[in-house]
């Protein structure tokens, strides 16, 4: 590798994940059985009305942090839209159409039943089996005990995105924060782990969504040579010895002289695939610029299968963002201010709630509810050993 090679790593997962259905309200083991499947296989083609727009969204979104964010940026694109989608749901009077526009969508293009009609069917296509992969894709609900949700809202969030509610009592936060965390690590095999770190008392609802990602390489690393140290290069001035994995093997692989950039496509066991962007010696930001849906349409078309001596570090990957400061610079405007308007979720989510000690240390009524802060955590690595390639994902939405 010469100096100032830098990796921006993709992947496009089509796979498994289990689905589960409401607990009874109020179960304090936030534990739920299977869901039945098989009912949603005429929505399938749904998804591709969608699949522009959240293109789209997760670029803008990765230009953002690029501008805001020194180092890796890993994010899902999928856990961040589909979770605002949902909360789109709940929302009344213009907060809807602010929301789903944020993110990208022509209403008159594209209606709202049929973005919820193409999540619903994107979720369900991630939910097919697979032997080979490892893919769990989840939304859960956390609303207060004092809150009485609307029966048609839990009726669309579950049939359309699979999301499952529990009463918890916020004002007891270390509790429920456990209790949160407990849940979301035993549905992704402890791979998240703390997902929520802190919320306050005055918190009415935690809106959850985690991904969990394993699979093999298609094409094994060979485990003898992964611990062989290798200078890798991670700016002009930087450099560090790292275990490297290394095999010899057809991928689909380019040049994009006019982008200044090499790609490589490397496939896992499974319908799941990972785009590998290299850029030139000083390029990345003239890659950044370039990243657009054409753009990637045009790599597809031209990867070529081609023999290559490949040398790949070993990498683990972590982000945590503030969406709160980050998703108003990219369209997301009125979400996180007191006049978004969410009691289609709950009815006293559109008035002032009454809480002994929320505000002020005494009983009086706290300000209308509004969606603060949101967080976004996220973890990926790509191991030789086991020959394993996979990530972790978790994006919170809290109500105050």
């Amino acid at each position: 590798m010469g100096p100032a090679w830098q990796w921006l790593l993709g992947a496009g997962i089509l796979a498994s994940v289990y689905c589960q259905p409401f607990p009874a309200r109020g179960d304090k083991s936030l534990g739920v059985p299977e869901a039945p499947r098989g009912q949603l296989s005429e929505a399938l083609p749904a998804y591709r009305k969608i699949t522009p727009t959240i293109t789209n969204f997760a670029l803008r979104l990765y230009k953002q942090l690029a501008a805001e964010t020194p180092g890796n940026i890993f994010f899902s694109p999928v856990s961040i839209s589909s979770t605002l989608a949902l909360l789109s749901l709940g929302a009344q009077a213009d907060t809807p159409a602010q929301i789903l526009e944020g993110l990208g969508f022509n209403l008159t293009e594209t209606p709202e039943a049929d973005i919820h009609r193409g999540f619903q069917s994107l979720i369900h296509t991630l939910d097919l089996p697979s032997p080979k992969l490892e893919l769990k894709v989840g939304n859960s609900l956390f609303l207060d005990k004092q809150l009485k949700p609307q029966q048609h809202f839990l009726d669309n969030i579950r049939e359309l995105y699979r999301a499952f509610a529990f009463s918890v009592n916020f004002t007891d936060s270390n509790t429920t924060r456990r209790q949160i965390n407990d849940y979301v690590r035993k549905q992704t095999y402890g791979q998240v782990v703390d997902c929520l770190e802190e919320f306050t008392q005055d918190t009415l609802m935690v809106l959850l969504n985690y991904m969990f990602f394993k699979a093999k390489w298609k094409h094994p690393f060979n485990c003898y040579q992964t611990q062989k140290q290798e200078n890798f290069f991670v700016d002009e001035r930087t450099s560090l010895r790292i275990p490297m994995m290394h095999q010899k093997e057809m991928h689909r692989f380019l040049y994009d002289q006019e982008v200044a950039c090499t790609v490589l496509q490397m496939e896992y066991s499974g319908n799941a695939l990972a785009l590998l962007i290299l850029p030139d010696p000083g390029k990345m930001a003239q890659v950044e610029e370039a990243l657009q849906p054409e753009t990637l349409r045009k790599w597809d078309q031209l990867l070529l299968p081609s023999l290559l001596d490949l040398h790949l570090p070993r990498f683990s990957i972590s982000g945590t963002y503030n969406l709160e400061e980050i998703l108003p610079h990219i369209g997301l405007t009125g979400l996180f201010n007191l006049e978004a308007d969410f009691s289609g979720i709950a009815g006293q989510l559109n008035r002032t709630i009454s809480r002994p000690g929320a505000c002020s240390g005494s009983p009086q009524p706290c300000s209308g509810p509004s969606v603060s802060p949101s967080k976004n955590k996220q973890h990926g690595q790509g191991d030789s050993p086991g020959n394993d390639g996979g990530g972790e994902t978790g994006t919170g939405q809290e109500m105050k």
